[in-house]
């Protein structure tokens, strides 16, 4: 079965956009699909951790400001292994300064968004079937109509790339968990799965 993540992430509205040619059919320097398009992944992935990180943080100071519980532990079927440096008083207090019921919020938000980019990561890492860092046009012609996309071998590396991350960055945008779910299952149907090394590089990006 397909790794479903519960943490999740903010609602972050800058995402960093692919790096490539202002013309995206001229192959550009780096012309690797796989790492064009797990390179934009992770880079949301790190804006999300930092969000989450300050969101979670300053719920559970809220809650003890309030001498409430803490809040409830984060259910995940892999380690978030975050180095949660806990923000202080004046912090939480300049990014909430509605009290509990905004950090509230902005946890779910947060919580929602991490758990779509670790889940796309996720998606990216099992398309890459025998794990040598690169897509081949059999994996391309898999990876595209799961997601909804069409594959055109005549395009370029770069802009098969852009448009995979076009498809992360609507998706992430709308929190489309459902969607992206069903393209892994389509993978999955075909035999494809996660790998030790997938699973060690989840967890290297969790960190």
């Amino acid at each position: 079965m397909p790794l479903l993540i519960a943490i999740a992430c903010a609602c972050l509205a800058n995402l960093y956009p692919l790096s490539v040619s202002a013309d995206p059919d001229r192959p550009g320097k780096h012309t690797d699909v796989f790492r064009l398009f797990t390179q934009h992944i992770q880079r949301q992935i790190e804006l999300d951790k930092t969000a989450f990180a300050q969101a979670s943080g300053c719920t559970n100071w809220f809650y003890h400001q309030d001498k409430q519980p803490a809040a409830p532990p984060i259910a995940q079927p892999i380690r978030l292994d975050l180095v949660l440096q806990s923000p202080n008083k004046e912090e939480c207090l300049r990014a909430y300064p509605r009290g509990l019921d905004s950090v509230r919020q902005d946890f779910q938000r947060t919580q929602a968004s991490l758990s779509v980019s670790l889940t796309f990561y996720e998606y990216a890492l099992v398309g890459d079937r025998d794990d040598d860092g690169r897509y081949s046009r059999a994996e391309l012609q898999d990876i595209f109509p799961a997601l909804a996309l069409t594959f055109d071998p005549s395009r370029s590396p770069v802009a098969q790339a852009a448009s995979l991350a076009g498809r992360f960055d609507d998706w992430y945008r709308l929190r489309n968990l459902e969607h992206l779910m069903t393209g892994m299952a389509q993978l999955y149907d075909k035999g494809y799965r996660v790998s030790p090394a997938d699973r060690a590089e989840l967890d290297r990006v969790t960190r």
